[in-house]
């Protein structure tokens, strides 16, 4: 990772975590979401409101779902880290391709309990957004260039149906652009993010990021980050079945 950091809305004295840090929020954030619909959702104790705030009721099904909702930009951002240090784009765009296949199966038992499922899973939804980061790149003098593959690609996850939709995809584009300034990309993010304006949270550890690599180092605890998502699916899909036979 690089030593020269972006400008920040957060003293230096606040930038301590690393990127490893970010990636066990990221997906310790993601398992918070993703068992609160999977095993909360069916369980009515943990969907019977504790209390309303601002006109919403609160549960713990709704608690888990709006802290899980950091997560997205969080690994947005790690997406735009890893495309601007890898070693080889090729290999990580293969991987983020790989295990977007992978994913599949476990994702749509998630919402269906079938081979099935309408939605395609987040890897789809951040390889498009790493294809995008390699066209504007590599048409970095080529403005017309850049619209055409931008939208195309924006296209191509409407058709796919990606996981947080055409609009994840335009973040993922905000989280780029505005790579070297985390006070604008902050902000922009967080207009761009009113729909679900929990997310916006993601950024206070986005700016805490001290552009260090971390203890994730070698293949297997990287590769471990990566066989995370589809393997507590599948954990949860299991655990689903035994508890509610569904």
């Amino acid at each position: 990772m690089t030593t020269k950091l972006p400008a920040s809305f957060l003293p230096a004295k606040f930038q301590v975590l690393s990127g490893s840090t970010l990636k066990l929020i990221a997906i310790t954030l993601m398992l918070i979401d993703h068992t609160g619909l999977m095993i909360l959702y069916n369980y009515p104790a943990t969907t019977a409101t504790l209390f309303s705030f601002g006109g919403v009721d609160y549960s713990w099904y709704r608690i888990f779902r709006d802290i899980g909702r950091a997560a997205f930009p969080i690994f947005c951002f790690l997406l735009v880290e890893g495309f601007l240090h890898t070693h080889n784009r090729k290999k990580y765009g293969l991987n983020l391709f790989l295990f977007a296949c992978i994913s599949e199966i476990p994702w749509n038992f998630m919402f269906t309990n079938t081979w099935r499922y309408e939605k395609q899973n987040v890897f789809f939804t951040l390889f498009l957004g790493y294809l995008a980061f390699c066209a504007l790149e590599y048409f970095w003098d080529n403005q017309k260039m850049q619209l055409v593959c931008v939208l195309a690609l924006l296209a191509v996850s409407v058709f796919l149906k990606a996981d947080y939709g055409w609009r994840g995809f335009v973040f993922l584009l905000i989280m780029y652009w505005f790579r070297n300034d985390k006070t604008a990309q902050a902000i922009i993010g967080s207009c761009w993010l009113y729909y679900e304006w929990k997310a916006c949270f993601a950024f206070l550890s986005i700016n805490m990021y001290n552009g260090e690599r971390g203890f994730v180092k070698g293949k297997f605890l990287k590769y471990v980050f990566y066989w995370f998502y589809p393997v507590h699916i599948t954990i949860l899909v299991i655990l689903r079945k035994f508890l509610f036979h569904m």
